[in-house]
């Protein structure tokens, strides 16, 4: 008899649940189309419920009709992007992740305190894309450590680090070691940039790996923090799967 255990806590996090609501909320106030820029969130299954409802989904602020209620996604957007749907008078509702617009706020305190920024991120992620959008100055994105030996940059210039908020916590923490170790003058934030609920799931899955032979993330497999989680099982040697629904189990 196979035995199911689910981890505690589980489920979306609560700037996820913001981001849905936004939009549910335009839905029932103004009425269907709302267009949102970028998938709200990464989860194919609230995506298409929401396309369901009358949402769209698009990548470009041109593919918005002029004067369509527009809702930027959880991950947030560079000023490019807001400055676009302005000239264009779109009304916007941002649904950006206060954890993300924390990020921002970072990365640009820092600059104007003239340091170099390095971000700690996945290359090509949207919160990526947007946090590098929403600072005034040059960005280094380093992924891993051998990213951080990479840096062309001289040993003791003064640098600060912020970091995207969906990583593997011992990833990052090994790229922070990485990158206070090869260079002199490093700061970073007060407290940790990854979202708590993502460091709340990956100790779950810790735990979880603790007492399960096998383990299955119900997740989209472009998802940051699936992908995580599924690592995470695999690196501590228990056979971990990801799925989009029970129909692929």
């Amino acid at each position: 008899m196979i035995k199911v255990v689910l981890a505690q806590p589980r489920g979306f996090c609560a700037g996820v649940v913001r981001a849905i609501d936004i939009v549910d909320q335009a839905l029932t106030k103004f009425g269907k189309p709302v267009y949102v820029r970028h998938e709200i969130v990464h989860n194919r299954h609230v995506v298409d419920d929401l396309k369901r409802k009358g949402a769209v989904f698009v990548e470009e602020i041109r593919e918005i009709p002029d004067g369509a209620i527009t809702v930027f996604s959880a991950h947030g957007v560079a000023k490019t992007v807001v400055e676009e749907a302005r000239v264009r008078q779109l009304p916007v509702l941002d649904a950006t992740c206060p954890l993300v617009s924390k990020v921002h706020n970072q990365g640009r305190r820092y600059i104007n305190r003239g340091r170099t920024l390095v971000l700690i991120g996945h290359d090509g992620h949207p919160e990526v894309e947007g946090t590098i959008g929403q600072v005034d100055g040059p960005v280094h994105l380093v992924s891993n450590e051998t990213d951080v030996m990479a840096l062309d940059l001289p040993l003791d210039t003064p640098l600060a680090y912020i970091t995207q908020t969906t990583l593997s916590v011992d990833d990052t923490n090994g790229i922070i070691a990485a990158l206070q170790s090869r260079f002199t003058d490093v700061v970073g934030p007060d407290t940790a940039d990854i979202c708590y609920a993502t460091q709340n799931l990956q100790t779950a899955v810790r735990d979880l790996c603790k007492v399960v032979d096998l383990l299955i993330v119900v997740g989209a497999s472009y998802s940051s923090n699936s992908r995580r989680l599924c690592e995470i099982g695999r690196e501590i040697g228990i056979p971990s799967y990801l799925v989009n629904d029970g129909g692929e189990v």
